[in-house]
């Protein structure tokens, strides 16, 4: 099966939900390109590490929450078709503030965030 960066053909299909794309062992193997809305673990189900996205805001930068129980803060995620991690994410990288929760697969945006809704 045909696969770009490591993921399936069709996850870069145009889907209108946070969803998870990929799973890999370590985060250096996260591909430097991610389908829109899509999400990559890094570790295991059982064992899970990262989640690793662009921000929904379209300035094209990564974001990785830690989903390691030992680690705070840290994050939780439900969910493989349709996304949904907590607590919010609050990305302060370019100078802006990126403030969302994402929820049954939806981004929905913090009133004190400053990205383009």
């Amino acid at each position: 099966m045909a696969r770009m960066n490591g993921i399936r053909w069709w996850h870069w299909l145009p889907i209108p939900w946070w969803r998870l794309v990929a799973a890999v062992e370590a985060a250096d193997e996260v591909p430097d390109s991610l389908p829109r809305r899509g999400a990559v673990l890094v570790g295991s189900p059982e064992k899970p590490k990262w989640l690793a996205f662009d921000c929904p805001c379209r300035a094209k930068h990564r974001v990785m929450v830690s989903l390691d129980t030992a680690r705070k803060p840290r994050w939780a995620i439900r969910g493989r078709l349709v996304l949904t991690v907590s607590p919010s994410v609050d990305d302060r990288t370019l100078g802006t503030r990126c403030h969302y929760f994402i929820r049954n697969g939806r981004t929905l945006w913090a009133r004190d965030s400053e990205s383009p809704r």
